[in-house]
């Protein structure tokens, strides 16, 4: 039977409800697919949907998030594509819409999150575990909120791209989780992803410099070179997923963000 939803950027999609055969664009919303217990109707995902990785093996691949083997995709025979605004390209998303139902979500806040959760349980007929997944969540971040609370403020840049530097800034959902745990992003009002100079990096001092696992995977070494730049920052790995995975992922950013602050505040102690 055919049934209507309207997907995080305003476009009507009708779907055969429930689709039986999906194809996820997105690793973090490939995830909560799984969590949500389709195994059987994901049928197709991207080189990038590493979790859950018994998926990962088995399930075929249709390229990276922005670039599609529509051939592949044709032969998967899909009656759902789930995508989202940042992650794939326009004129790829508007070459499958021609052809397939796609549902888009567009997340820079955790609100945002909660809605697509709640979304896609609707639209995959999983509303209820989509349900428990916000309560858990909005539970879990309200705990963090009340640490952060009692706590001072530590101030961040955090790096995703080496070569040149790039860092999450303004309207991005890395920003907005950074504000949540506690960090004041040094760099909260440039665009969103803007190219930073070594002599911006000085200059906005941050107290610690975050280098993310994604989708740049800066390693120790870097950490090296960063420091001529910047002797007097903290500098700090972090997993990227745990910044910017929407999905069932959050479940396990909230301790991991309250054990990064204790890591931080020993370092600048």
């Amino acid at each position: 039977m055919k049934q209507s939803f309207t997907d995080q950027m305003g476009h009507p999609v009708e779907v055969n409800f429930p689709p039986k055969r999906i194809i996820s664009l997105v690793p973090s919303q490939t995830e909560l697919l799984f969590y949500f217990g389709l195994e059987e109707e994901v049928v197709g995902i991207t080189k990038f949907c590493v979790h859950p990785k018994k998926q990962f093996k088995t399930k075929p691949r249709i390229g990276g998030t922005k670039s599609f083997h529509f051939d592949r995709i044709a032969t998967l025979q899909p009656e759902l594509i789930i995508g989202n605004k940042e992650e794939n390209q326009k004129e790829h998303i508007e070459q499958l819409q021609a052809d397939y139902p796609v549902w888009m979500s567009d997340i820079k806040t955790l609100d945002d999150t909660f809605e697509m959760i709640i979304q896609l349980g609707q639209l995959t007929d999983k509303i209820t575990i989509a349900n428990q997944l916000v309560v858990k969540l909005k539970d879990d971040f309200q705990k963090l909120k009340d640490v952060v609370a009692n706590q001072r403020s530590i101030s961040v840049g955090y790096l995703i791209w080496q070569n040149p530097y790039m860092v999450a800034a303004n309207d991005t959902f890395i920003n907005h989780l950074l504000g949540l745990a506690g960090f004041n992003n040094v760099f909260h009002n440039k665009g969103r992803y803007p190219s930073v100079s070594e002599e911006e990096l000085r200059e906005a001092a941050p107290e610690v410099l975050l280098l993310s696992s994604e989708p740049f995977p800066f390693k120790e070494k870097h950490i090296a070179e960063l420091q001529k730049i910047c002797p007097d920052t903290v500098i700090k790995l972090v997993d990227g997923e745990l910044f910017s995975w929407y999905g069932n992922r959050l479940l396990y950013a909230i301790p991991y963000f309250l054990n990064l602050r204790n890591e931080i505040f020993k370092l600048l102690s």
